[in-house]
């Protein structure tokens, strides 16, 4: 569905990521795990062509990304930023209206099937009943499902998330996470997203990507992926890990932070 090949991606003379290929299939649903300042969120924006590789090149089933128009692009991948603002005084049904512009002529105005679309992505992200309320009235959780209505509404084949779940509290996480995991299941959506939760990851994921300095240490399914060297080698962390008995995947116990102890033997 996407594929990076060799791509080098850097900020004025940063370089943040040097030689990197990828390979997403349709209907996976992967994230992208690492510690801070490793390049997870840079990796995402270039996929979704909002930074240009500096080398190598992005391709979407097989076509150069940036051959493509942006209305059409707009059809084929939304992405959800960190950090979302509504204009002020809109309602939830006028900010979902959004995603139908990528299909819209110049000028055109909203049509019957536009009306058909916005209420099947309220319907399914559980927000018929908050249609005509301010998005700025809403929490947080409820927000963010605001911002995923109205990217399924853009009804593309792939969704990139870039820490979705961030700011939420761990109700609204798990409900976040549940419904991206629905669309999945339900619609074959491709979805790529930034996490920092590595039991949500573990938990909600087909395929984890693990960076590391800008180039990617692990790649692969949770259960063949996660373990305690690795993690200790990404995160400098001690952990146990056992298996979740009602899903079969990999459930990380924390216990202590190698780089506490690294930072005494230094200062001894």
């Amino acid at each position: 569905m996407i594929r990076a090949e060799h791509i080098q991606i850097g900020y004025d003379e940063k370089i943040v990521i040097k030689d990197l290929s990828l390979n997403i299939h349709k209907g996976e649903v992967v994230s992208i795990l690492g510690p801070n300042g490793c390049g997870k969120s840079t990796l995402l924006k270039t996929l979704s062509r909002v930074l240009k590789p500096m080398k190598g090149s992005i391709l979407i089933e097989n076509n150069p990304i940036h051959s493509i128009g942006t209305k059409n692009l707009s059809r084929k991948i939304a992405m959800l930023s960190q950090h979302n603002e509504a204009p002020a005084g809109i309602t939830v049904k006028e900010l979902v209206y959004y995603g139908r512009l990528p299909h819209k002529k110049w000028f055109e105005t909203k049509n019957k099937e536009d009306e058909t679309i916005i209420d099947w992505a309220l319907t399914h992200t559980g927000l018929k009943d908050y249609k005509d309320r301010l998005v700025s009235g809403l929490s947080g959780g409820e927000r963010q499902r605001v911002w995923l209505a109205m990217a399924l509404a853009q009804k593309p084949e792939v969704l990139l998330l870039d820490e979705p779940t961030t700011y939420l509290d761990i109700s609204h996480q798990l409900e976040l996470m549940e419904l991206i995991r629905s669309i999945n299941e339900k619609f074959n959506m491709t979805i790529i997203m930034v996490l920092h939760d590595l039991n949500q990851a573990s938990e909600y994921s087909d395929r984890l990507v693990i960076m590391k300095k800008g180039e990617i240490k692990g790649d692969g399914s949770p259960c063949e992926l996660i373990n305690e060297q690795l993690l200790r080698e990404i995160y400098n962390i001690q952990c146990d890990i056992d298996i979740n008995p009602l899903t079969s995947k990999p459930r990380i116990h924390p216990i202590k932070t190698c780089r506490g102890h690294c930072i005494l033997q230094q200062a001894n």
